[in-house]
């Protein structure tokens, strides 16, 4: 066996937009539904979701099983636990709260074996190796796993050029609920200021040639976010969706 190619990597590299669902129920049967469902990513939420590294493990065997491509968010900017998750063979992990290179340097260290990083050398142990089936998996997973940093405060906005140019990130995410919140504007994600600084860091990260990362619910903003650079586009949560279905259902059969 052969380390598997990161296929949502090589498409967003190439530039291909690549629209995902967030999954925050911590079920494996909405992960399998999920990715069934024609979603070119699935991300398992360990920050605001149920998922500890035991819940995430059948979610993505699940995905495995439906071919779209797992992303898991940890928890926090901590090495061990961008460890945890690769070792589950989850290849492109999403870092939050990452307000400066510093950070941002550390998570491309834990991603990567030596001498490239620091990751522990532990795989062979792991379902990333297949239990040591996976011969090159040491070699190869440096050029495979994809780092992906969530820049959400104001802090991070004055930083996103030194974030995007950092060695080993693949891409930024701007998150813009925190944003909002830390610039002064909660839940006010349409105030003039906010887009203005969300436009501002999808510039930037273009710019630095990496790769660009948002979520909208807002489905008529897609492909404006498309074409200003975006490509890692995150377009609804399971509970979300699934709490409008069956609440407009409910009202339905009550009129």
């Amino acid at each position: 066996m052969q380390t598997p190619v990161n296929t949502l990597k090589k498409a967003l590299q190439a530039g291909e937009v690549q629209h995902g669902i967030w999954l925050t129920s911590g079920t494996c049967v909405l992960a399998e539904l999920a990715g069934n469902a024609g979603f070119d990513w699935c991300l398992i939420d360990g920050e605001h979701g149920p998922n500890t590294v035991s819940e995430m493990l059948p979610q993505l065997q699940a995905l495995a099983i439906s071919g779209t491509s797992p992303v898991v968010r940890i928890a926090n900017a901590e090495s061990w636990m961008v460890k945890q998750v690769l070792d589950l063979e989850c290849q492109t992990v999403l870092i939050p709260m990452v307000d400066d290179a510093e950070t941002a340097q550390e998570m491309a260290q834990a991603m990567r074996y030596p001498p490239d990083g620091n990751r522990g050398m532990g795989a062979v142990l792991a379902r990333a190796t297949g239990w040591g089936a996976v011969s090159d998996y040491p070699r190869a997973a440096n050029r495979e796993v994809c780092l992906l940093v969530q820049a959400e405060s104001a802090t991070a906005l004055e930083n996103i050029d030194a974030i995007a140019a950092t060695e080993g990130v693949d891409g930024v995410f701007v998150g813009p609920a925190d944003l909002t919140a830390d610039m002064g504007y909660p839940g006010q994600a349409d105030h003039p200021e906010v887009e203005k600084a969300i436009d501002h860091m999808i510039e930037r990260i273009v710019a630095a040639g990496k790769i660009a990362g948002i979520i909208t619910f807002d489905e008529s903003r897609f492909a404006e976010y498309a074409k200003k650079g975006v490509t890692f586009l995150g377009v609804g949560g399971d509970m979300a969706i699934l709490n409008t279905a069956l609440r407009e259902l409910a009202g339905r059969v009550k009129s």
